[in-house]
């Protein structure tokens, strides 16, 4: 399992990760990251023939997320979770916000 900070999210983007929100449909209607898809922590087992790496889990505290992103490890997927949850984006990006969430690319060093 890999921490995902914010700004190295659009590297996983731009391999295709399936970026896998952990939280309730309610949570998920009141603001998430474009192109995400819905799947709560407690479905996660039941859909799992349904997913294919690599996936970056996604909650509003990292907390869920992280269980997913262990699971999903275990099942042998390439997953990270990302750090800090959505508190942060979703602070900056709301679904009326005039400018939307684009996390940066991570500086190279």
């Amino acid at each position: 399992m890999y921490d995902v900070f914010p700004n190295e999210l659009s590297l996983w983007q731009r391999r295709s990760a399936l970026l896998l929100d952990e939280r309730s449909p309610e949570e998920f209607a009141s603001g998430h990251i474009p192109g995400s898809r819905n799947l709560p922590l407690e479905q996660l087992l039941e859909a799992l023939h349904t997913l294919k790496s690599p996936i970056v889990t996604i909650c509003a505290t990292s907390s869920r997320a992280g269980l997913a992103a262990e699971v999903l490890g275990y099942q042998g997927f390439e997953v990270g979770k990302l750090v800090g949850g959505l508190r942060y984006p979703l602070e900056r990006s709301t679904p009326n916000a005039a400018t939307p969430f684009k996390p940066e690319e991570a500086p190279c060093s």
